[in-house]
C-alpha cells in the first residue's frame, strides 16, 4: 500500500491470507476499536509483530479478545542497528507489555538519572554495549560524546525497567516524562489505560505547565468514539475513572481536551511537541480573555 488505511490493510489479509504482520501501535489500536474490522475475516493471521512507540497490555489484550491473534513486542534503534530486543513467540502471553529479551553478543543496563545502575525491577534509562552499536553521529561530535559512555555504553534515551526473569520493559522517553512536583510521571503509561476507556478512539498525554502550582501536570487529548459527546461531563466521568486506577502524583491535573485525532509520525509516534505548542497557545488566549 501507497500509504496505510486501515480498510485495505483488512482487505489484503483476508485476500491474500497474511499469515504475519510487522505493525505499529496506532494500527493495533485500530484493530480493537474500529468497526470496520469486524467485516473481513483476519483468522489467516498468526501473530503480529509491535514496534517503534511503546505498546501498552491493555491494548494487545483488546485486540486478542476481538481478533484471537497474538501480538509480540521487539525493541531497537537505528543507532544500534537496529533490533536489540525481541520476544519468543511461544512467550507472547506471559509477558504482555515487554519487549523480550536482550539478543545475543550485547550488554544492557537501566540507570539512574545520577548514572548508577538501578535494581531488577526499578525504573532507570536503558543503555545498551555491543558490536552492533554504531560509532557516532556524523558531523556532530557533541551528540556523539553525550549518547556514547567513555566504556561504549549507548544512552538509548528510553526509560523502562528489567524483571527478574530478564524481560525487558519500554514505558515512555526520558525527554517525554512529565515532572509533578518531583514525582515522575509516564505519558505512555496513563495513554495505556486511558485507551481501554470505551468512550475513548485515541488519547495523547502531555505535560503543561502549571503557574499557580509552579509545576507541570498532565493533560489528556483525547478523540472521543463518534457518537460520545466531546462535553464537560464526559471529560469528568473520564477523569474519575482514571483516577481511581493511578497512584495521586498521575492525575489528570492539566484537565481533559477533546481533539479530533491525535498528531502522529509515518511509524506511529505521537509528536507531543504538536500538543505542547497547542497546550501554549491555549494558555495565551486565556490569558489575553482575562485581560
Amino acid at each position: 500500500m501507497s500509504k496505510f488505511d486501515i480498510e485495505r490493510f483488512c482487505a489484503n489479509i483476508q485476500k491474500h491470507k497474511i499469515t504475519f504482520a510487522y505493525v505499529v501501535p496506532p494500527v493495533i489500536l485500530l484493530l480493537g476499536k474500529h468497526p470496520v474490522v469486524d467485516k473481513y475475516d483476519l483468522s489467516s493471521l498468526r501473530m503480529m509483530n509491535s514496534g517503534a512507540a511503546p505498546l501498552t497490555p491493555e491494548l494487545v489484550e483488546a485486540v486478542y479478545k476481538r481478533l484471537n491473534v497474538p501480538i509480540k513486542q521487539g525493541y531497537g534503534l537505528s543507532e544500534t542497528s537496529p533490533t536489540t530486543h525481541t520476544q519468543p513467540w511461544e512467550e507472547w502471553d506471559k509477558t504482555i507489555g515487554s519487549v523480550g529479551r536482550l539478543l545475543p553478543n550485547q550488554t544492557a543496563k537501566y540507570m539512574s538519572s545520577e548514572e548508577k545502575e538501578v535494581p531488577v525491577g526499578e525504573v532507570g534509562e536503558l543503555w545498551i554495549k555491543g558490536p552492533n552499536v554504531f560509532l557516532g553521529y556524523h558531523n556532530n561530535p557533541e551528540g556523539t560524546k553525550n549518547a556514547l559512555t567513555e566504556d561504549g555504553y549507548f544512552k538509548t534515551g528510553d526509560v523502562g525497567y528489567q524483571d527478574k526473569d530478564g524481560n525487558f520493559y519500554i514505558t515512555d522517553r526520558v525527554k517525554e516524562l512529565i515532572k509533578y512536583k518531583g514525582f515522575q510521571v509516564a505519558p505512555a503509561e496513563l495513554e495505556g489505560l486511558l485507551i481501554s476507556h470505551p468512550k475513548i478512539n485515541d488519547v495523547a498525554v502531555v505535560g503543561v505547565y502549571n503557574k499557580e502550582q509552579a509545576t507541570e501536570v498532565p493533560r489528556a487529548y483525547i478523540v472521543p468514539v463518534p457518537g460520545v459527546e466531546a462535553s464537560q461531563a464526559t471529560a469528568d466521568d473520564i477523569m474519575v475513572w482514571l483516577h481511581g486506577k493511578i497512584a495521586n502524583h498521575k492525575r489528570l491535573r492539566g484537565g481533559v481536551r477533546f481533539v479530533d485525532e491525535v498528531p502522529k509520525s509515518a511509524s506511529g509516534k505521537i509528536l507531543r511537541r504538536v500538543l505542547k505548542v497547542r497546550a501554549q497557545e491555549e494558555q495565551e488566549r486565556g490569558q489575553k480573555a482575562k485581560l
